[in-house]
């Protein structure tokens, strides 16, 4: 069984297995639950990870799409438009 000493600041520090364990890194955030279990009170520790695997799933109608070749295509489209007509010089300023 592992144990955690709680300094005067009441930060806590987990030994390397139980964050192996817990799959959790410097800097995640735990959530903490209280449950009676037996009749005794137990804390459960359980890592909040934000599910980021939705994001770009969600199609809005008439919006803009994700698509990497949609995007490549737009890249494109911007580099022609910002390119100098043939023949003409881009202006420069000048001095004064």
């Amino acid at each position: 069984m592992a144990t955690i000493t709680l300094t005067s600041k009441r930060q806590a520090t987990l030994s390397k297995e139980v964050c192996e364990e817990l799959h959790i890194q410097p800097g995640d955030r735990l959530s903490v639950e209280r449950q009676v279990i037996g009749g005794e009170s137990v804390w459960i520790l359980r890592p909040r990870k934000v599910d980021w695997s939705w994001i770009g799933s969600v199609s809005v109608p008439g919006g803009t799409s994700h698509d990497m070749g949609e995007i490549r295509k737009s890249i494109a489209r911007g580099r022609r438009r910002s390119k100098p007509s043939q023949g003409t010089k881009p202006s420069r300023a000048r001095s004064t």
